[in-house]
């Protein structure tokens, strides 16, 4: 299976259509189907389901676009990597980040690098936490951005001066949008749209369990932009963080935070014993010299 076939695979996934994906890849469109069909052969499945105009990826078509898609940036970090020793600093650094209220510092710092190192480019990706513990398993992303609590024992971190304070999101004609803060106990009696790690364990969990047969969760997020909709039309009150930017762009709701006082701090990590590019050598020490408050390694 060659990357180059991968690459293939993913603009007929994209595109939708073998001959507009032909025109993309700049090659002929009998070339592409046999290719295509070669990898579907090799793998023994069928990728797309043909109509007439448009295909689309079958279930197994689903899983290797998700493969494909992290293979191929995989690749292209890794040879990103070797060219940046034959230049100065240069390369790709991956970021993971949470929405959190760090988010804007680290980006003031990652503006600074750049300016001083224009050939370095960034890739940043916006997830929640296990995804982007995830993707520092892979090697998909260099470093993640979380917040606590958060088991990082198998990573090197660095904690950050910033924090979060958790609290309730309601739209603007609720109720309770006038409070200036609210207890788990006022919140209870409303339906509640809660961050889907709550729904495994972690500190709100905790909050709500004594609550149990008494509540309603009528759904669960892993990014609170969605979310935000869901509070707009009236369908629950969310449980969130204040540092999230759906918090501060949407202007249909309010945040109120909760009572007693809850919050949580950001810290960044990255793989341990991991073999650093000399750019994101540069960018750790950069981070630490402006921003760092206590590191583990």
């Amino acid at each position: 299976m060659e990357i180059r076939v991968l690459r293939y695979f993913v603009a007929v996934a994209e595109e939708g259509n073998i001959s507009n994906a032909a025109k993309i890849l700049n090659i002929t469109q009998p070339t592409l189907s046999r290719q295509i069909k070669d990898l579907e052969n090799e793998l023994g499945v069928e990728l797309f389901a043909r109509g007439n105009k448009q295909i689309t990826l079958t279930e197994d078509g689903v899983l290797l676009h998700q493969r494909a898609m992290e293979i191929i940036e995989l690749a292209d970090k890794t040879a990103s990597a070797f060219q940046e020793q034959k230049e100065n600093v240069s390369g790709i650094i991956s970021i993971g980040a949470v929405e959190s209220n760090a988010v804007p510092y680290l980006m003031d710092i990652l503006k600074e690098f750049s300016d001083k190192y224009p050939k370095v480019q960034f890739c940043i990706y916006s997830g929640y936490v296990d995804d982007i513990k995830d993707k520092i398993d892979k090697g998909l992303v260099d470093i993640g951005l979380l917040v606590e609590p958060v088991e990082i024992s198998k990573y090197d971190s660095m904690k950050l001066p910033y924090e979060d304070r958790w609290g309730v999101i309601v739209p603007k004609n609720h109720e309770i949008a006038g409070k200036k803060a609210v207890t788990i106990k006022d919140i209870v009696k409303y339906p509640l749209i809660i961050p889907r790690r709550a729904m495994i364990g972690g500190e709100i969990k905790s909050w709500l369990d004594p609550y149990n047969g008494k509540m309603r969760v009528v759904a669960a997020y892993n990014l609170l932009s969605s979310a935000t909709y869901f509070v707009s039309n009236g369908a629950g009150i969310a449980i969130a963080l204040d540092g999230a930017m759906a918090v501060k762009e949407n202007k249909e709701n309010v945040f109120i935070a909760v009572e007693p006082k809850r919050n949580v701090s950001s810290v960044l990590v990255w793989k341990k014993n991991h073999i650093f590019t000399t750019s994101l050598t540069l960018l750790l020490k950069m981070i630490r010299q402006r921003y760092c408050v206590n590191e583990i390694f």
